[in-house]
């Protein structure tokens, strides 16, 4: 096999730039909801060969940021429906939707097809791909708002139990962590047969510490609610437009009532919560008094945990709010994390292409309040931040996220979405509710178990037992720092010298 990595590419010019592209997109098969693995492998490859088949280091940057654009515009393909949504203003952004956000990120790719060609070829050259690759990966967080979408740990999350193991590593590594393992094995198993078989014995030494700590976990004796969590299946034209916002509400109102009742029923009396997901409410919640009243009266006394607008002070919100038993509003959560190019407009763009923006609100928290317990609320697109989903120094019990897919239609874009709640939940040890406007909707525990679902399309009420948290892990205690120091190790190690490696193996033009 170690023919693979010291070969040249049968392919020059605009063909091989060709490949590079296609390379790129095949291994963004290897994402949720596919898991193909075995396309990451091949198609990094490609990459590896090619940045060290380059003629100069400009050469090699090109082929990964080539890659970079299929990989990433493969894997965010579905963001072109959120356009279809509006596509009488937005038609001309049709071509660019995925494309122009890969076009942002996909540079990224190009720093370790450039770096690794800083040592000499071999385990060494590996070790810097596989740390630089990590590192900028890790970047991504500081790009506008942050957009580190489908960081390539996520590909280990395949559906069931054998994902189940495979992703319990990262409560120690976190995602990030995960990305460098699958990088090093990817280029590792074609060094030969030795490397081949280090790679098995570290994957099924992967695998066992998998079963372990399921088998070991032991959860903290915290009885969390149990969640009545709504899925009403809005379609985006009709929160869009408003036309069946009174419709919708009775629905939203009906079903309430139904899960709650449901609830009561089932064998214990834990307290209940009412969820109702992202843009649940089609107004502005704490301006309506008498809604709120007809919530609380649908929740029978049970707090309500409702997605809705806020405005203040000229000032508008995407916000999660508590409805109380006397329809008073009792807690509010500004989201914090905005969506780039979605809720707010960056800086690259000279001209105006959203119809209006949002603000930030000051940051993640954690509420402490009766039949609740301690949940760290989050709204959409801020559970895909790895290590930063519980507030500092104040850990909550579970957490729950409201969202909002239906932009995006039945593609791999909610259940990629839903992934990043699964990986959360490893990673803090926190249970995690997911509640979707159309679906997906889920219950994760600490260890990123499913314990309930709604799927894809569905109007529907699931009410389920909030499981209880695992005590902090490793990666809660110390967060990214430890997959970045990883990274860093592997650079260094990289630069290690060698007895007898020739310097002219260096290839850095």
């Amino acid at each position: 096999m170690v023919i693979f990595m010291t070969s040249t590419l049968p392919v020059h010019g605009w063909r091989l730039a060709g490949l590079m592209v296609l390379a790129g997109a095949f291994a963004a098969l290897s994402l949720p909801p596919v898991c193909a693995l075995f396309t990451l492998p091949l198609g990094l490859l490609v990459l590896y060969r090619a940045a060290e088949d380059a003629a100069s280091w400009k050469g090699a940057a090109l082929y990964g940021f080539l890659f970079g654009m299929g990989f990433h515009t493969a894997g965010l393909y579905w963001l072109t429906n959120a356009i279809l949504t509006r596509v009488h203003e937005f038609w001309w952004v049709v071509p660019f939707a995925s494309p122009g956000v890969s076009l942002i990120i996909a540079p990224l790719i190009a720093v370790p097809a450039v770096l690794c060609r800083l040592v000499p070829a071999g385990w060494r050259r590996v070790l810097m791909f596989g740390g630089s690759w990590t590192a900028v990966d890790m970047g991504r967080v500081l790009i506008f708002s942050g957009f580190p979408w489908n960081p390539l740990g996520s590909d280990l999350e395949i559906p069931g139990r054998l994902g189940d193991v495979l992703i319990q590593p990262a409560s120690v590594l976190g995602v990030d962590g995960l990305t460098l393992a699958l990088v090093l094995a990817s280029l590792a198993i074609f060094r030969g047969r030795k490397a081949a078989l280090l790679v098995l014995a570290g994957a099924l030494l992967w695998i066992g510490v998998g079963f372990w700590r399921l088998s070991a976990l032991q959860p903290l004796p915290v009885t969390n609610p149990r969640a009545v969590l709504v899925q009403g299946n809005v379609p985006e034209t009709e929160i869009i437009d408003h036309k069946q916002s009174v419709e919708n509400f009775r629905r939203y109102v009906r079903m309430t009532a139904q899960g709650v009742q449901q609830a009561r029923l089932m064998e214990d009396d834990r307290p209940s919560v009412v969820i109702w997901p992202e843009s649940g409410f089609p107004g502005l919640l704490d301006e309506d008094d008498l809604a709120r009243q007809i919530i609380a009266h649908a929740a029978g006394g049970a707090p309500a945990m409702i997605g809705s607008d806020r405005e203040e002070n000229n000032h508008w919100y995407n916000s999660l709010e508590v409805v109380d038993q006397d329809g008073k509003i009792a807690a509010i959560y500004d989201k914090s994390r905005l969506v780039p190019f979605g809720e707010y407009q960056p800086w690259i763009l000279p001209f105006n292409v959203l119809p209006g923006v949002l603000t930030p609100g000051p940051g993640l928290k954690t509420w402490t309040m009766p039949d609740i317990g301690k949940v760290g609320p989050m709204v959409c697109y801020e559970i895909i931040f790895s290590g930063s989903v519980v507030a500092p120094h104040d850990r909550p019990d579970w957490l729950v996220t409201i969202s909002n897919d239906a932009w995006y239609g039945n593609s791999a874009g909610p259940r990629q979405h839903l992934a990043t709640g699964r990986m959360r939940a490893v990673e803090e040890g926190l249970p995690v509710v997911f509640a979707n406007n159309t679906g997906i909707s889920a219950f994760y525990d600490g260890a990123g178990r499913e314990t309930a679902r709604l799927g894809w399309g569905k109007t529907d009420v699931l009410v389920s037992d909030i499981p209880s948290p695992l005590p902090p892990t490793v990666f809660a205690r110390y967060g990214r720092a430890i997959p970045l120091g990883l990274s860093i190790f592997c650079i260094l190690l990289a630069f290690w010298p060698s007895r007898g490696q020739p310097r002219a193996s260096v290839v850095m033009r």
